[in-house]
Formats: C-alpha cells, structure tokens, sequence
C-alpha cells in the first residue's frame, strides 16, 4: 500500500515510515487508533469509519504532541497544522484523450500561480489559460506548489511534498487547472525539490533521523539522505510523489531542482530512478523531465534519462 492516507472501500489506508520508533497512533479528534508495524519501519492501519475530509495527524511513542502525516496530501490550516484525507478519485477528468508532452518546439512559460493574478489562486489562473494558449504558450511550468508556512513566498521551502499549498486553493482546483490546461493544448509540468526541506514545518525527524544525510548539506539546508543507512525508505517517499504528481494530478512532466545538491553513490542513482518512475506513471502519455544542474553536467541526458537541462548559464 502507499504512504499517506488512501480512501479505499474499507475506509481509509494509513501508512506511514517511522523506523527506529516502536509505536505510532493514528489521531482522530479525541479517537486514537495504534497502527501496526510490519518490521521493517512501516506502520499502518485502516480506518472503516473515515473518508475523504477527515482531519488526522500522528503520534509517535506516546509524545503528547500531534503530527501531521509526512504524506500528506493536503494541509488546509498550513504545515503545522493536521492533515486531510483526500480522495484522488473524486475529481471528473476530460482529458482522457490527452496524449501528453514532448520536447520538440515548446515555448514554456515558468508560472508562479500566487503572482499570476490579483487573486493568486488556481481558479483565477484557469481564467487566463485562453490567452496564454494564444498568445502561442505551449507548456506551463509551475513553481513549487509543496506546502509551505506563510502566506507567500517562491515554493523552495516547502515541506509537505505531497499536499500542494492552501494558498492557492484545494487539490480539486489544481487538478482542475490541469485539466482546463489540457483543453486549451497546454501541458503543464511542475518544479519539484529533492535536494533540501524548508526551516518552517519540516517533521520529518520527529518520524526518522534517517531522512537526512549528515555526509553533505545544501545552500538551503540538510541533504536528503538517498544511500546511507535505512536509505530505502527516503527513495520510496521521493519517488511516491514522483508517481502522484504524475497519477493523480495529470502533470505532463517535472522539472527537478538543483540536482548538484542530491547526492548518491547508490547502484541506481535517485536521479535516474526519478525519470523511470515518472515515465512508468505516466504510461502511454509521454513526459518532459527537465533538470536543474548548475555545472549543466550532460551525464543527466547522456545517461540518467532526462530530455533537457535548464541553462543556468543564462538564468
């Protein structure tokens, strides 16, 4: 089963990777529910009584203190605050005959959807997609959407991966600017951070020192810990959302931030995992995997699958 919380006909999934810990409940209002660890630092639980909306955090080892799930597909009062459960498959797509992106004669146009308009938000953005469709706009590029705290900022600290911010409205809107996206003939792709957290609602290490990597350290914070000890369980959690903003949200691609500042000595470096994960996702549909890369280092086309790289050089 996946991470986070997943509606299924039994009531909501639970999942969550808290190893090293030997108990974590799932909080309800005044319910709490034990999940059960399956020994390899999984802890999960299914909830028959829940659905979609339900509010619910976490506590690890009897803490006092709630925490929102690592995986939380969205934050309706910011990153400090509980976690909703979402149905992904509530939402009715048009795009079904939508054959996705390639990288042949695109003019992609970097949105940042809180400045795009007065209002700052997906809905008012959709009002604007006709006119960037004719102005010749063929693939929107979204700035980070990851919850973050605060009422404004440019998406690089964010540190709810899986839940895009409530500032621009709930994930139902974003899919719906997708979807209206692809009605006018634009694709839309979305910038991703691996390589760091935000300072301001990062829980993480409340769940698993293991998610960080004491060997190196970013120009924003901690590295991601991609191949050391209990690495196995970082990897999943990056490249889940790979595969949810690609399933569940329609994106035509991604583009991945900084990549200078991911490191990994594994077998199977994360960067390649990430475009493989990416293009099974999306599986007909083609995607655009773009890069980051500082040194503009040609290995990430060459060899580890991605189709462009963004010229820094002349950002």
């Amino acid at each position: 089963m996946p991470i986070g919380a997943e509606p299924t006909v039994d009531g909501v999934h639970f999942r969550v990777w808290a190893p090293g810990h030997s108990r974590v409940d799932l909080v309800v209002a005044e319910t709490v529910v034990a999940l059960t660890s399956d020994g390899k630092g999984y802890f999960a639980v299914t909830a028959p009584e829940l659905a979609a909306g339900a509010r619910y955090g976490f506590r690890v080892d009897g803490e006092e203190k709630v925490y929102p799930d690592p995986a939380s597909r969205y934050q309706p009062d910011g990153p400090h605050g509980l976690s909703a459960v979402v149905d992904p498959e509530s939402f009715i797509w048009t795009d079904a005959a939508w054959a996705g992106a390639t990288t042949r004669n695109q003019v992609i146009y970097e949105m940042h959807v809180g400045t795009f308009t007065h209002e700052g938000t997906y809905a008012a953005a959709v009002t604007k997609l006709a006119h960037l469709a004719k102005v010749g706009v063929t693939v929107i590029e979204l700035m980070p959407l990851a919850e973050f705290e605060g009422t404004f900022g440019w998406g690089y600290d964010g540190v709810d991966w899986f839940a895009p911010t409530r500032l621009y409205g709930d994930p139902d809107a974003l899919r719906a600017f997708v979807d209206r996206a692809h009605a006018e003939g634009i694709s839309v792709i979305l910038d991703v951070v691996y390589n760091h957290l935000g300072p301001d609602g990062n829980y993480l290490k409340c769940f698993s020192e293991a998610y960080f990597d004491s060997k190196h350290t970013t120009d924003w914070g901690e590295a991601l810990n991609y191949d050391g000890a209990l690495s196995a369980g970082v990897r999943e959690y990056v490249l889940a959302n790979v595969r949810h903003w690609i399933s569940e949200y329609h994106f035509d691609g991604l583009r991945i931030d900084a990549t200078q500042d991911i490191h990994d000595t594994s077998a199977v470096n994360i960067l390649r995992a990430i475009t493989e994960e990416a293009r099974a996702a999306a599986g007909a549909k083609s995607v655009i995997i773009i890069a980051e890369n500082e040194p503009q280092d040609a290995e990430l086309v060459r060899n580890l699958g991605y189709d462009l790289l963004w010229n820094d050089d002349f950002h």
